[in-house]
């Protein structure tokens, strides 16, 4: 998939603080888009002590998906950086649940990101 068409189904906005970074996904995260993710997402763990992905306007997500979250745990982990969820939408947390993956991530400020 090009950057272009992978950008048309994931889209990714950072806003940046002194202690933290918070990453807003719209879309989905599928196969042939994670790699984006995880671009922007990795370069931001030597820069801030704190990660937070905001799923809120995540629509769906795939084995690739989740996949690229436990990957950038991990990193994020390694790199000495917190990583959490935040506002994640009901399809996703579903998914999350069955896969065991919200008793092993950090999940924060439902509907209102503290940082």
């Amino acid at each position: 998939m090009s950057e272009k068409q992978a950008t048309s189904r994931l889209t990714i906005n950072i806003e940046r603080f002194p202690d933290a970074a918070i990453v807003h996904c719209q879309g989905e995260l599928v196969a042939g888009v994670t790699d984006l993710l995880y671009r922007d997402v990795h370069a931001l763990s030597p820069e801030v002590p704190r990660i937070i992905l905001d799923l809120k306007e995540l629509t769906y997500i795939d084995s690739s998906g989740l996949g690229m979250i436990v990957r950038l745990y991990a990193s994020s982990k390694s790199a000495k950086c917190d990583f959490a969820l935040a506002n994640i939408s009901g399809r996703v947390r579903q998914i999350l649940g069955i896969t065991s993956l919200l008793s092993v991530l950090q999940v924060v400020g439902e509907n209102n990101i503290r940082i």
